[in-house]
């Protein structure tokens, strides 16, 4: 029986961060684990969406380390794990083209993210970042991919994505193109009922972001663990005097919670509860700090075990599957336009 496909990626502009990691990466890693025996499991590196940001020397680099990251977070490797760069499978930028022809610019224009990145500047603002959505679809449509663990500002983009594959099926009367589960199913399916964002450092009522120019705002993978102990331990909490969860009115502290809960792995409540009565943050501050000092010397020297030639092994193996699949896929489309 033919295996549904989970799909994710992570771009590699800069070096990932807690928050990343906690958020994003990990829930990943479990997802695969949890299902890898019954879906195909495929993460790319999107470094073609990566150079929409950024065009800098660190791309290669960067890249490894990610990959490593998800090995070092207990990712279970099989036959059904497949890692891939994509630029080194052209059918993503071949299909993206065949894509713009169907899709609309009123659409387009309305993207939140297009808005959002172009800040304003429509006329200076790079192509790529309004063509973006398209390219993901792409990625999404020529695996079948049926789950695409995401965050909310990219539910967006999967809808567009349902929406190009919908609509290129009943141009030419075909099931081409695998239609991604919607967005709810995709919610139930990630068992993330709440977008789980960790909070900037400096600033709680932001996410916490790689790209903040404020180093003690964010933890970073990288960071030297008493380094970042200390970034915990004069994060912003609050004059109200009292340990509880209230992300709306005590965001700070509701993050420090947070992290802690994810750290330990223990659910949010029940170390809501140790805390239950406190009117003091120091030692609240002071546990996290250590959790973090913690995961990271022990996740860095994971990190360290793994060579980059088994890297190399990994997205040699990856690519070969990514474009057999791929292309067979590109050639139903390519077919169907009449362009073969």
């Amino acid at each position: 029986m033919k295996k549904d496909t989970i799909l994710t990626g992570i771009r590699v502009n800069g070096e990932l961060t807690l928050g990343n990691f906690l958020g994003a990466l990990l829930p990943m890693v479990r997802l695969a684990n949890k299902h890898s025996s019954d879906h195909n499991i495929n993460i790319f590196v999107p470094d073609l969406h990566t150079i929409i940001a950024s065009v800098d020397g660190d791309l290669q680099k960067n890249l490894v380390k990610t990959i490593k990251y998800y090995l070092a977070a207990g990712l279970e490797l099989g036959e059904n794990v497949h890692f891939y760069r994509q630029s080194y499978v052209p059918a993503h930028s071949e299909l993206t083209w065949i894509l713009d022809c169907f899709a609309h610019m009123g659409e387009m224009r309305r993207m939140i993210q297009y808005k959002e990145k172009s800040d304003g500047d429509k006329d200076t603002a790079n192509v790529g970042v309004f063509n973006y959505p398209v390219l993901m679809a792409a990625d999404i449509l020529l695996y079948s991919a049926k789950f695409i663990p995401v965050g909310e500002d990219q539910f967006q983009h999967l809808e567009l994505t349902r929406d190009l594959a919908m609509r290129f099926n009943r141009k030419f009367d075909t099931e081409i193109f695998t239609v991604p589960a919607p967005t709810h199913e995709q919610v139930k399916f990630m068992n993330l009922s709440d977008g789980l964002r960790i909070r900037d450092l400096v600033n709680p009522e932001k996410k916490m972001s790689k790209s903040s120019p404020n180093e003690k705002a964010k933890i970073l993978l990288s960071d030297d663990p008493e380094v970042a102990a200390k970034k915990i331990m004069s994060a912003t909490t609050d004059s109200l005097g009292r340990v509880q969860f209230d992300m709306f009115n005590q965001p700070g502290v509701s993050n420090l919670l947070q992290i802690l809960a994810l750290l330990r792995d223990e659910p949010l409540e029940s170390v809501v509860n140790a805390y239950a009565g406190e009117t003091q943050y120091g030692d609240l501050k002071a546990a996290v700090a250590t959790e973090v000092k913690l995961f990271l010397s022990d996740f860095q020297a994971r990190v360290a075990e793994i060579s980059d030639a088994k890297v190399s092994t990994l997205l040699t193996t990856g690519e070969t599957y990514a474009n057999e699949v791929a292309g067979a896929k590109l050639l139903e489309v390519q077919k169907a336009v009449g362009l073969r």
